[in-house]
């Protein structure tokens, strides 16, 4: 028997929500390791987002098998797209994620003197992880989501990692000037500090897509 649109849906949204759950429970695995300083728990990461790829093709076969299946709408259609989009966007932060940890553990090992901007680094992991988490619930209630809301709580979690990455910026520019002799490896922190603020950014692309799904597809302002 071939399954009904609502249930290829349900198992899509399934899937999705799967996968923003890695990718949050990598985040967090991360931001414990550095502030426990177990540098080793940095390679949790690789094992928690090891299928992350496989995962997002088999959405991305799901979508395919859903608009060959059924004769859609308009509405059907713009919501089914927006799900492929948002498995690249996931990609990308599953990525970003690994990338993250892998380069934290090197900073955390180096000559690098982190400890006075560990609060801010942990407030701006802290933000990036919030912004993430707020959309993990859009998938399971889907026809009674507030998504004016999401984006909202999204956009001050957003927000909140520019502001704090700024600080960061700062900071550390101040401390090239005073251990010149570290400056590129400073650099070189500010590079992976900037993927939490990215992750922040990819979180509000989904919550963007999440409404332009929605009958009307408007954006509005706040």
């Amino acid at each position: 028997m071939l399954p009904s649109y609502r249930s290829q849906i349900i198992t899509i949204r399934e899937k999705l929500a799967k996968l923003v759950s890695e990718v949050v429970d990598a985040h967090n695995s991360i931001l414990e390791a550095y502030k426990t300083k177990n540098i080793s728990m940095f390679d949790e990461v690789k094992g928690i987002l090891k299928s992350i790829q496989t995962e997002a093709n088999v959405i991305d076969n799901e979508i395919i098998l859903t608009l060959s299946l059924f004769d859609i709408e308009e509405h059907e259609l713009r919501l089914l797209i927006t799900y492929l989009k948002i498995t690249n966007e996931l990609i990308r932060i599953g990525e970003g994620a690994k990338k993250y940890a892998r380069r934290m553990k090197a900073h955390c090992d180096s000559d690098c003197n982190l400890d006075s901007f560990s609060d801010v680094i942990i407030k701006l992991h802290s933000s990036s992880i919030s912004a993430l988490k707020f959309i993990e619930g859009c998938f399971s209630d889907y026809d009674e989501y507030d998504y004016e809301n999401l984006y909202r709580c999204v956009m001050v979690e957003e927000s909140k990692c520019n502001d704090l990455y700024s600080i960061l910026e700062k900071d550390i520019h101040s401390r090239i000037i005073i251990e010149g002799e570290l400056s590129i490896e400073y650099v070189r922190v500010l590079s992976t500090l900037r993927k939490l603020e990215r992750a922040s950014e990819y979180a509000i692309n989904i919550t963007k897509l999440m409404i332009h799904s929605q009958e009307d597809g408007e954006i509005k302002s706040y």
